[in-house]
């Protein structure tokens, strides 16, 4: 009997990996993140093709050994702090409803909070690194040179379009000598705006 409630749900969630998937190309389809770890001294390659290279740096004793999250326990108790180890002693005894425990009516409500909570510290107290900050950091350092550049092209956008009102205006008056112009010259000819 189990077998046939365990096929839908295994169906609904190869079904849905696929959906998060495209659900995030179809935010940024054309923007590619190359996530990578570089060691010691080595340089981090530059970014290219409209894609984001995030690096994040370890110590050159790091290369070759197994990252630290997987060498030791984070859950001994020896790693844990005293505030947590206190929280632990808070609830000892507890029973009822939200509590986790086999013991009382509703018992076993609270185990699945208490799951999703501890995952949270584990993952906030992680010294791993988090590419979601570093590659947030890039996208910010990104768009304050595409607003300087947008706001340079704007310029001379707005330039070039005093320039020609003013020689259309000489063509309906019949003015044949052109005046000095109106702003300074473009420093550059007009060229395409940057891709992100």
């Amino acid at each position: 009997m189990k077998r046939y409630f365990t096929v839908p749900f295994i169906l609904a969630a190869l079904l849905a990996a696929p959906l998060a998937a495209s659900a995030q190309e179809r935010d940024n389809p054309a923007e590619k993140i190359n996530q990578l770890i570089v060691y010691g001294d080595d340089p981090c390659p530059a970014s290219s093709d409209g894609s984001i290279t995030v690096c994040a740096r370890k110590d050159e004793a790091e290369r070759f050994r197994i990252p630290k999250p997987l060498r030791e326990n984070p859950n001994a108790s020896v790693n844990q702090g005293w505030t947590q180890r206190v929280k632990a002693y808070e609830t000892v005894g507890a029973t009822g409803v939200n509590s986790c425990s086999p013991v009382g009516a509703g018992g076993a409500t609270g185990c699945m909070a208490q799951l999703i909570n501890s995952a949270y510290s584990e993952k906030k107290q992680a010294s791993d690194v988090q590419f979601g900050k570093l590659i947030e950091e890039e996208r910010a350092k990104r768009l304050t040179t595409i607003d300087a550049d947008t706001a340079a092209e704007q310029a001379r956008v707005e330039v070039l379009e005093k320039e020609y009102e003013a020689k259309l205006k000489r063509e309906r008056d019949g003015v044949t000598q052109p005046p000095p112009p109106v702003g300074n010259p473009p420093a550059a000819p007009l060229a395409v705006p940057p891709q992100p």
